[in-house]
């Protein structure tokens, strides 16, 4: 089969497709054909093995030259192919989406638990959209305990995770406002949010507001700027993103490091999320869109053949919503 691979560290020019063995699922393991996946920000993160904990991360320690997995990508779409012998409740043919590592490929084998099924009026492509980014938008604002008449703030609100967040805070009864650069300000007012913040304008940490929850998905401001928009009592929620000033050996682990640290000492309550696949979770996500209350963002569609560009698009440029790939 056909996959996106990598033998060493680097920028998008270390990816190619290359023919490797197509897997064969565990007992507990389903093999599905994808027909779409989505680029993660972990994508770019293993690809360059940058910042450098991300190859600690990636428990590949001593291994510096390569990563653990040579098969790029995190979540996908498509139809299950095979079941392994002790699978219940999935059968060959089944329409799935789900999240696990190697999905830039033909063919990927993934944990039943992992696995949602996929609405008929759904696309590939619009599911795909959905396993990684949204569960973890889910998990930050859960991590917040967002409820009816809070006040949260989503900053990065027009990226892959901050476009779910919004929809899913306002579906949640909160009021939410967020921070995006002006030509996303359109698309972050049409998920929901009540107020735009346009940071190429304006300084949203001085702006005089304050919420209950602030969801920091791009982390380059530092805790004291942070703790100016979060109300007494209120939580604020870490969740990828980087402060420059933390180089490559630690990117966005450290302002997470430092919020866990000395959140408290700044009379902050931070809350600093680890997703992990979760089919249910996804599942219950599923459904919001079968009910129209939820939406895949796509900013760019590309064929299998142009992956890597894909990679290299989310790194280099901010992409609105998602950008996913079809196999």
């Amino acid at each position: 089969m056909l996959a996106l691979v990598q033998d060493v560290y680097g920028t998008s020019e270390v990816l190619r497709l290359a023919e490797v063995d197509r897997p064969e699922p565990a007992a507990d393991e389903v093999l599905v054909r994808i027909a779409a996946a989505s680029v993660n920000a972990a994508d770019w993160h293993i690809m360059r093995g940058e910042p450098t904990v991300a190859r600690l991360m990636d428990r590949k320690i001593f291994a510096r030259k390569s990563p653990r997995e040579p098969i790029r990508g995190r979540d996908f779409a498509g139809t299950i192919e095979a079941v392994g012998s002790g699978v219940v409740g999935w059968q060959v043919g089944d329409e799935v989406l789900g999240e696990d590592e190697a999905t830039f490929a033909e063919y990927a084998v993934v944990p039943q638990a992992c696995l949602a099924r996929k609405p008929e009026g759904l696309s590939f492509q619009d599911a795909a959209a959905l396993p990684l980014a949204a569960t973890t938008a889910d998990l930050c604002l859960t991590a917040g305990a967002v409820r009816p008449g809070h006040r949260v703030l989503v900053v990065g609100a027009s990226g892959g995770v901050g476009t779910f967040a919004v929809q899913l805070a306002v579906a949640r009864g909160a009021t939410v406002d967020g921070v995006c650069s002006t030509r996303n300000a359109d698309l972050v007012a049409s998920l929901g949010a009540a107020k735009v913040f346009d940071y190429t304008l304006e300084d949203f940490t001085r702006a005089g507001e304050r919420y209950d929850v602030v969801l920091d998905l791009v982390g380059n401001r530092g805790l004291r700027d942070l703790r100016r928009v979060v109300a007494p009592g209120g939580t604020l929620v870490l969740s990828g993103g980087g402060n420059p000033g933390d180089g490559r050996l630690l990117g966005p682990v450290g302002l997470m490091a430092r919020g866990g640290l000395f959140g408290r000492l700044l009379g902050l309550r931070v809350q600093i999320p680890m997703a992990q696949p979760d089919g249910k979770r996804l599942a219950e996500l599923v459904d919001m869109v079968s009910r129209g209350e939820l939406r895949p963002v796509i900013d760019r569609a590309y064929p299998f053949a142009e992956a890597a560009e894909a990679i290299r698009h989310l790194e280099v440029e901010h992409a609105r919503g998602k950008i996913v790939v079809t196999v």
